[in-house]
């Protein structure tokens, strides 16, 4: 399995010729999606679903597995090629055998209303947990870690793959983060979480 990071929280797989994208979003490349055999969307947020990007993958081919709140901005189009998941569901997409874990974005603040959000296990190895700390509950490998938003702190961070126990650690939502502070993250994610971590500049990949 070849993992391609893309700018934020889009990841691009590819496996015997079939290629599976993770959230392209308004933050990814305007070409992340492209050639696409399959796209998985965790949640509705601007920076993780972009309507434009993942429409140009449809209608080039692409089938799309998302929950209901993306999925009905689709459904309509096309028909059949756009399907409606959640927790506990198992599918094949391009080639991967997918299980989806979660139900809901991690809490931004009290105030605010907690909008859906799920996350893919990628044939029992890597898992990609939008925007949540969402625990799989079963042993993964390689964990596409959210190292800083809104809704996080570093030190949750370092608990969170403290919990999940992963092989290897890959960051994802780091659009934000600027060079000054890309140093203190490794560090403080290398000497506290008891996992391997690896940041990958975006368009960088990584066989696992």
């Amino acid at each position: 399995m070849r993992l391609t990071k893309k700018l934020h929280s889009c990841v691009r797989l590819e496996k015997d010729g079939a290629t599976l994208v993770v959230d392209p979003g308004a933050f990814s490349e305007e070409d992340a999606a492209a050639g696409a055999d399959a796209v998985l969307i965790t949640h509705e947020h601007p920076d993780h679903y972009d309507e434009g990007r993942v429409r140009a993958a449809l209608e080039a081919g692409a089938e799309v597995w998302t929950l209901r709140s993306v999925a009905d901005t689709l459904s309509a189009a096309f028909p059949g090629r756009v399907r409606t998941v959640g927790h506990g569901d198992t599918f094949t997409a391009a080639g991967f055998e997918v299980e989806v874990h979660g139900e809901l974005h991690a809490v931004i603040h009290p105030d605010l209303p907690r909008i859906t959000n799920i996350g893919f296990l990628l044939d029992g190895s890597v898992f990609h947990p939008g925007d949540a700390l969402t625990v799989p509950e079963r042993p993964v490998d390689t964990l596409m870690l959210p190292v800083m938003a809104p809704w996080n702190k570093v030190s949750e961070v370092v608990d969170y793959v403290r919990e999940v126990g992963p092989r290897l650690t890959i960051d994802i939502h780091d659009a934000l983060l600027t060079d000054l502070a890309h140093p203190i993250y490794d560090r403080l994610l290398t000497d506290l979480s008891g996992a391997p971590h690896k940041r990958l500049p975006p368009g960088t990949a990584h066989t696992l």
